[in-house]
């Protein structure tokens, strides 16, 4: 089959961008990446979203997809296969086999996808660009084959990018990798890594690093991944400048085009016409459940804890118990996100002590699923017990809540390292799962006029990175008018084809 070039086209017609967004499928990556897509879709470009057939599936049973449909008609929704069976758990302790799956299985239905999107009455017309998601790496390949342009959207922080992108010489150093205390000092200092000299412990290198063997094919696949984005156009990164301006400039070493855009909840209510019109985010593959915000309304003014370890973090009975013989002593109200799936075991919630059933019942709420962002943003919370993913990170900083961090893996110890070491926004509680830390940590988070004075810094920062004339705004505008070149270019190489 031959594709040719549009001869139809004309200089006069207008030019509407079409961008085809691909997120590795996990809630963690679809968020942020359904946002800018949106944000792009109110820019009246034509937007192609890409999940696996399995996340498609519970994101039907969660938004509304015919009134996103209605607000942007030159948006759609595609699905490809992620290579696991319907009933595959797609948890964290088998995010691996997740990896390898999505990159090995989703390559030819991807590339099929394109071809078909880019047929038009047997005509060649690609998509104008593809957003791809940082450890998408083949769809970088497949972009290059078909002369695609390509910017990839890296879900992490810009100091775990820059951490990533030195996994090699942490390796070469002989730093990485390790499995723990008993195999190294977890306390000992990383000087290997430009800009984070002193500030990055090896228990707060990201969770890949402790492993057995360099050539592990998980902190292989990293590392591969991390060396193809600089083969992209430039890279997206939800953060915002005020917040790791020195980050971001150091990646300017791998990347000609580097587009903060963070927060982009808060830059999406900046941009459309009523926050209410946004999708549901933070329902995307989990039903709400709002009572909990009834329940904050009868609360003072940062009184109440919040908990949430997100969408993939599991607990065993013995850690579950020590978090809620941590909140119970504490003596402040609670919330506490709770999933179905996140307890491991069969005894799950159901042989818990009653005194700590009692206590809950006093003062604390347990829902399956909450609405983050609306929580965060409530008076009643003075704090936010969190697993340190990034868009939680990005989101508490937003609202203005200080963390108390209790990461699992990925970018998760890094995330919690800089909360607690670079912006002091909060308590770093890594390898720890102890109910008299945590009642002390509630306490003292609860109580720190300090680290309450330098969230609010922060959260001044990011909200106004998100204003007009913000350098998150900015940045968006400037992602807008460079897709906007990409698409005219595109459109006098075919009309100079004819």
């Amino acid at each position: 089959m031959v594709l040719r070039p549009n001869r139809s086209s004309t200089m006069d017609q207008p030019v509407v961008p079409h961008v085809v967004f691909l997120p590795f499928p996990a809630q963690g990556h679809v968020k942020p990446m359904l946002m800018l897509a949106e944000l792009l879709s109110q820019a009246g470009f034509e937007a192609t979203f890409i999940n696996s057939n399995h996340i498609q599936h519970r994101l039907e049973h969660s938004i509304n997809i015919a009134t996103m449909y209605r607000r942007f008609p030159k948006f759609q929704f595609r699905s490809v296969t992620d290579g696991l069976p319907s009933d595959h758990p797609r948890s964290s302790s088998s995010i691996v086999q997740l990896l390898i799956s999505a990159r090995d299985e989703t390559r030819t239905e991807f590339r099929n996808l394109l071809v078909n999107l880019g047929q038009k009455n047997g005509r060649w017309e690609p998509p104008t660009c593809i957003i791809a998601d940082g450890i998408m790496s083949f769809a970088i390949d497949i972009a290059e084959e078909l002369t695609i342009p390509v910017i990839t959207f890296r879900t992490f922080s810009a100091c775990c990018t820059w951490t990533y992108f030195h996994l090699t010489k942490l390796i070469e150093q002989g730093e990485v990798p390790f499995q723990g205390p008993g195999d190294v000092d977890m306390d000992k200092t990383i000087t290997c890594i430009p800009g984070l000299e002193g500030t990055l412990r090896c228990r707060d290198l990201p969770g890949i690093c402790r492993l057995k063997e360099a050539n592990d094919p998980l902190l292989q696949f990293f590392i591969k991944e991390t060396a193809a984005m600089p083969r992209a156009y430039g890279v997206i990164l939800n953060t915002f400048d005020g917040l790791e301006a020195s980050m971001v400039s150091k990646l300017g070493s791998f990347f000609s085009k580097i587009y903060t855009l963070g927060p982009l909840q808060g830059l999406f209510d900046t941009f459309a016409k009523s926050p209410s019109a946004r999708t549901s985010f933070n329902g995307l593959l989990w039903k709400e459940d709002r009572g909990c915000i009834s329940w904050l309304d009868f609360h003072p003014s940062r009184s109440v804890i919040y908990v949430s370890f997100g969408s993939l973090v599991c607990l065993v009975r013995d850690q579950l118990l020590e978090f809620w013989h941590g909140l119970v002593n504490s003596g402040k109200p609670f919330l506490w996100v709770l999933r179905s799936d996140s307890i491991l075991g069969e005894d799950g919630v159901s042989e818990v002590p009653l005194e700590l059933k009692a206590a809950t019942e006093e003062r604390g709420c347990i829902v399956d699923w909450a609405p983050q962002e609306e929580v965060l943003a409530h008076p009643a919370i003075g704090g936010f017990l969190t697993h340190s993913g990034w868009n939680s990170t990005l989101e508490s900083i937003f609202a203005g809540v200080p963390m108390i961090c209790w990461p699992m893996f990925a970018d998760q110890q890094v995330n919690s390292r800089c909360v607690s070491e670079l912006w002091k926004i909060g308590f770093d509680m890594k390898d720890k799962c102890e109910r008299a830390v945590i009642e002390k940590l509630v306490r003292d988070l609860m109580e720190s006029d300090e680290i309450v004075k330098s969230t609010d810094e922060f959260a001044r920062m990011a909200r106004d990175s998100v204003k007009e004339g913000g350098s998150s705004y900015s940045n968006l505008q400037k992602l807008i008018e460079d897709i906007k070149s990409i698409s005219l270019a595109g459109k006098v190489s075919s009309s100079n084809a004819e």
